[in-house]
Formats: C-alpha cells, sequence, structure tokens
C-alpha cells in the first residue's frame, strides 16, 4: 500500500522560501547542502505533509505559462501544492495580518470546497482550502 510523502519544489532562495513555508506552519526537518553550494535540500513538514524544497545555485526559470493559473491548467505537470485548514475566513484574515498575501478572494470552487490562493516568494501557487464534504 502507498501513501503520500512529498511534494517537491524548486526554489530561487532556499532561506526566504523556509521562511514563507514556516509562516504557513511547516517545520524543517532535514537540511543538506552539496560541498560545492551547487544544491541545497530542505526538507519541511507540517504534520504529514512534508514538502521537499531545491535550490541551485544557477536556477532555470519557469516557463510565462505558469505565472497565471488560468493561462496554465492545460499545460501538463504540476499545478499548485494545496494546504486545507479549518476555517478559511479566519485563516485568510491570519495570513493578511502576517503580510504573507493581500486582496485574498475566497471562492466556491468547482468541486464544492471553498479555497483561496497565494504565491510562495517564487511565484508557485499554493491553494489553502476549506474541505467539509467528509471525503
Amino acid at each position: 500500500m502507498l501513501n503520500f510523502h512529498h511534494v517537491a519544489l524548486s526554489v530561487s532562495d532556499i532561506q526566504r522560501s523556509i521562511a514563507f513555508y514556516e509562516q504557513l506552519g511547516f517545520k524543517t526537518v532535514m537540511d543538506w547542502k552539496a560541498e560545492d553550494n551547487s544544491l541545497s535540500i530542505v526538507q519541511l513538514k507540517n504534520g504529514e505533509a512534508m514538502l521537499e524544497l531545491f535550490c541551485y545555485d544557477s536556477p532555470q526559470v519557469a516557463p510565462q505559462s505558469s505565472a497565471e493559473l488560468g493561462s496554465d491548467l492545460q499545460r501538463i505537470g504540476v499545478k499548485h501544492v494545496g494546504l486545507k485548514c479549518d476555517y478559511i475566513e479566519e485563516t485568510k484574515a491570519e495570513l493578511e495580518a502576517r503580510g504573507v498575501a493581500s486582496d485574498i478572494q475566497i471562492t466556491r470552487g468547482r468541486t464544492g470546497i471553498d479555497y483561496f490562493f497565494i504565491r510562495d516568494p517564487d511565484g508557485i501557487f499554493v491553494e489553502i482550502v476549506q474541505d467539509d464534504r467528509g471525503l
């Protein structure tokens, strides 16, 4: 039987990304750095969810199509990271108060959940959801 383990993200500044994801409740559980400093890998956990951050000394910029969520949905590949909260209004207010994001708009999705998107320091979409469907 397989269970979910992690999502991997490539980032441009490992410390800036760690600080961002710590604001979302993640804690560093492992870090590794190549002897020549060409690559850093950090794993962060929040409950059972784990993120694995890769930071290369010469990162490649994502294609322009990934800059907007709606324009990138048809391209094959990972679209965003989703995090669940209990109370979306409270979570929205807390993230705005911390300066993590501003002008957050909560939407009712086609799948029946309330959600909003924020972006990490590299523009990677992070979806915050309140899912009371009991699935």
